[in-house]
């Protein structure tokens, strides 16, 4: 895969989880007020972080041939393609006494970080394929 279509993949996934973390955190907002509603959080970018440097890892160490599928295979990368985002509920903190622990300040500026974020993402995209256009014209 080239670096271009890598790119543009990962752009395009990390869009679609600031996507999902924006409900995610609209609906900590909407029920801020709810009694024992928990917050939830998206966790993605730590298990991309550990797919993309074992990619590295394999790149670097030793392989080993197997003849069956039953060997132990040692450094097989994670393929970042598997990588999921997931939604995690935070049990542990509770804020209000009537056992919500969603704090609407903090998640309202975490929606402005989102927004931020995803206009980021769209400007880096933007910016790859202008790329490959000022190369095309020349």
């Amino acid at each position: 895969m080239n670096s271009f279509t890598r790119s543009i993949d990962l752009l395009q996934r990390e869009m679609d989880v600031t996507s999902l973390r924006y409900q995610v955190t609209a609906n900590n907002l909407a029920n801020s007020e709810v009694p024992n509603f928990k917050r939830s959080v998206v966790n993605f970018e730590s298990e991309l972080k550990n797919a993309l440097e074992s990619e590295k890892i394999a790149k670097n160490s030793f392989h080993l041939t197997t003849t069956n599928d039953r060997h132990i295979q040692i450094n097989t990368p994670y393929d970042y393609h598997d990588v999921e985002p997931r939604r995690v509920v935070d049990y542990v903190t509770q804020a209000k006494a009537n056992g919500n622990n969603v704090d609407a300040e903090t998640e309202a500026n975490n929606i402005l970080q989102i927004q931020m974020q995803y206009r980021l993402l769209t400007q880096l995209t933007s910016f790859e394929f202008e790329q490959v256009n000022t190369a095309m014209k020349k």
